[in-house]
């Protein structure tokens, strides 16, 4: 698992990031520094992330997930219940209800 903080100048307090917030969120959005980690009370309170970083992740994520669903279904494949695609399509074919 990836550390929340890779280099210390990542993190920033969440009074510094109230008196920089300008200037902190064109780093972010021009991709001068990946993210950066906010403190309150010594403590992780939030990320800030570019928009499109933000994405790629969320991307990434789904793709997981779907890769996840796709292996547990092939696990519990049985050939002998599996309908083949026309007869699924010609099951549901809606085209001559209309």
């Amino acid at each position: 698992m990836a550390t929340l903080l890779e280099r210390p100048e990542e993190a920033v307090s969440a009074t510094a990031m109230a008196r920089s917030f300008s200037s902190r969120l064109k780093e972010i959005s021009s991709r001068q520094t990946d993210r950066l980690v906010i403190f309150k009370d010594n403590q992780p309170a939030a990320v800030l992330m570019n928009v499109q970083a933000y994405q790629d992740l969320v991307d990434e994520l789904e793709d997981l997930r779907i890769e996840a669903v796709a292996r547990d279904r092939l696990a519990s494949y049985q050939a002998d219940q599996a309908i083949a695609h026309d007869d699924m399509r010609a099951r549901f074919d809606r085209s001559s209800e209309l």
